[in-house]
């Protein structure tokens, strides 16, 4: 059987495992490993312990767990809704301030959290309620949040940053600090676009009355409580981007240091400790499962030539390295519609990443472009993943049409930023090369 149609019916079958609710990660793997069976005979199966344990036993791949922790301790602390609080008294009594400070605060959440779905969830829970109730439109509301919690992948740290350094060997150094400049300037769009359409119609985004803002000791106290959190966040990655620890090390720190906070705080007791530690635990393991069973799917389809194929279909479609680019994008944006940011990162970083090297594209380059393609891809019709996560915890009167009408905006400035990032490819690279020479 040629590869071709192998590719077609791997592609089928995945379909179908997914359609009737297998969990991704044992879908991935067994899918594999019945096409290994057919393919080969029993004997495929003596690569996959070698596979499961290459996938899982990277140093680097320690840090998932702890930045998992650090947020966790820092959202069931109550230390997250501090977060939050301050930039509602900072920015409410502004037009449109409270979704600027859900875009800020959803940012480093979703950051702590270092994965979409999590971040998208936490942000909903804390704070789409109350801008729905001070009059804020929905759409700009939804919106605001899906962008904000999205971020996760992009700012560091990030765990398919981290998944992806370990799929390609590439440094996850050099891929946080490339994701900052995108990170901020996407920040700020986002941030230009709320301002100005509340500018144009305020009725979108109305001001808090003075009197809900506080007296300035609140606000100084408010202030206060949110400060540490930020602080750790900006410790852990500048402890990494300065050299001082490597992101094992400094993930390590931020667990410590948000249990440090929050028994500073008096937020922290004995089931602050257990449910962190068992959201940890069960993210985490969903999280090496995946791993596991994407690689091992991943590995199969290498070894029936997958890596030859692609690489010559895309080359023969005589397309040049822009337009094989191009096409990769394309695919990966396809594929987000139907499956989780890990399983893009973890199925095609291998495949496309070796092509683009020998194209003549930066690594670090090509892997932030893969972060972008991803945090679009999963955010859009029809199938995006995000779409679901928060609309399980919106109101009922919210509708699948609403979060389709309300990210529209945000995944178009996430598109300019992914084409500025193409064609400026120093926006990405500058920060990398100027900290890791």
């Amino acid at each position: 059987m040629s590869i071709g149609l192998l590719t077609v019916l791997l592609i089928a079958a995945i379909l179908l495992v997914f359609a009737a609710g297998l969990p991704v990660g044992f879908g991935l793997g067994s899918v594999a490993m019945v096409f290994g069976l057919f393919t080969w005979g029993p004997q495929s199966f003596n690569i996959i312990a070698h596979t499961a344990f290459k996938s899982v036993s990277g140093f680097v791949l320690l840090a998932v767990p702890l930045f998992i922790f650090m947020g966790q301790i820092l959202l069931r602390s109550g230390l997250g809704e501090a977060m939050f609080h301050a930039m509602h008294v900072l920015a409410g009594r502004l037009r449109g301030g409270l979704a600027i400070g859900v875009i800020v605060v959803c940012t480093l959440i979703a950051a702590m959290v270092g994965i979409i779905g999590a971040g998208i969830l936490t942000a909903g829970t804390v704070a789409l309620g109350p801008m729905l109730k001070r009059g804020y439109d929905r759409y700009l509301a939804l919106g605001s949040i899906m962008a904000g919690g999205g971020m996760g992948i992009l700012i560091p740290p990030s765990v398919p940053m981290i998944i992806f350094s370990s799929m390609t060997n590439t440094s996850i150094g050099k891929m946080f600090a490339g994701g900052i400049i995108p990170g901020l300037i996407m920040v700020s769009f986002f941030i230009i676009y709320i301002g100005v359409r509340c500018l144009i119609n305020p009725q979108l985004g109305p001001a808090i009355r003075p009197e809900e803002a506080g007296t300035r000791r609140e606000r100084i106290v408010a202030v206060r409580d949110a400060g540490l959190s930020f602080g750790l966040i900006f410790l852990v990655l500048g402890s990494i981007l300065v050299g001082a620890a490597t992101p094992t090390e400094a993930a390590a720190i931020g667990a410590i240091g948000a249990v440090l906070i929050a028994l500073f705080y008096r937020r922290f007791n004995f089931g602050v400790l257990k449910e962190a530690s068992y959201s940890a635990a069960k993210l985490t393991a969903m999280a090496v499962w995946i791993l596991i069973g994407a690689s091992v799917f991943s590995d199969f389809h290498m070894l029936m030539g997958a890596g030859k194929l692609i690489k010559n279909a895309l080359t023969g479609l005589n397309l040049g390295p822009w337009g094989v680019i191009i096409f990769m994008q394309l695919i990966m944006l396809l594929m987000g519609t139907i499956m989780e940011e890990w399983i893009i990162i973890i199925v095609c970083s291998p495949l496309f990443t070796p092509i683009a090297v020998s194209l003549g594209f930066d690594p670090v380059w090509f892997g932030i472009l893969m972060i972008l393609n991803v945090e679009i891809s999963i955010q859009t019709p029809p199938y995006g993943f995000c779409l679901f996560y928060l609309r399980g915890i919106a109101p009922k009167d919210i509708t699948m049409m609403d979060l389709y009408k309300s990210i529209g905006p945000f995944v178009t400035i996430k598109f300019i930023v992914m084409a500025l990032c193409m064609i400026f490819p120093r926006i990405i690279t500058w920060l990398p090369n100027l900290i890791f020479k």
